[in-house]
């Protein structure tokens, strides 16, 4: 089962439930990944799913940041119990090491040596870390990797 089918059946399962967190945070996922197909009028593929999903988690994380500064605990709370519903649906992140075996193997095959050739690496490298990774983290793995 795809990532899209699964967001849909955790929809109808918390509606059941009356899980208010879930059924909202699902509904919203759900929801940027239609307003996306509708934007490029095509089905999405389960990568980028996984993209839209990275994204909303990092919107969540951003609105968590924005309430600690406003000292807000109950909007933290409330983005906080999104991201763990989000992190739910997308595969387990990857390691420090497991980064690093990709990245030289991704520079192995595209013959990287500079900060040159970050694009291709990163064309390479992006979606065999879909939804494992949040793309700044892999930008600047690369980026220091290509540094050495």
């Amino acid at each position: 089962m795809d990532t899209k089918a699964k967001l849909e059946q955790a929809l109808k399962e918390a509606m059941k439930a009356g899980d208010d967190v879930t059924r909202r945070t699902v509904r919203m996922a759900l929801a940027a990944i239609r307003q996306s197909e509708i934007d490029r009028q095509t089905t999405l593929d389960e990568a980028a799913v996984l993209n839209i999903l990275q994204k909303e988690i990092k919107t969540r994380r951003e609105a968590a940041e924005e309430a600690r500064r406003a000292n807000r605990p109950d909007l933290i709370a409330a983005a906080e119990a999104e991201i763990q519903v989000l992190q739910g649906f997308l595969p387990q992140a990857l390691s420090a090491d497991e980064l690093n075996r990709l990245i030289q193997e991704v520079m192995a095959e595209t013959g990287a040596t500079s900060l040159a050739d970050m694009g291709k690496v990163m064309k390479v490298l992006m979606p065999r870390v879909a939804g494992r990774l949040p793309g700044d983290q892999v930008s600047s793995a690369v980026r220091s990797m290509l540094q050495k």
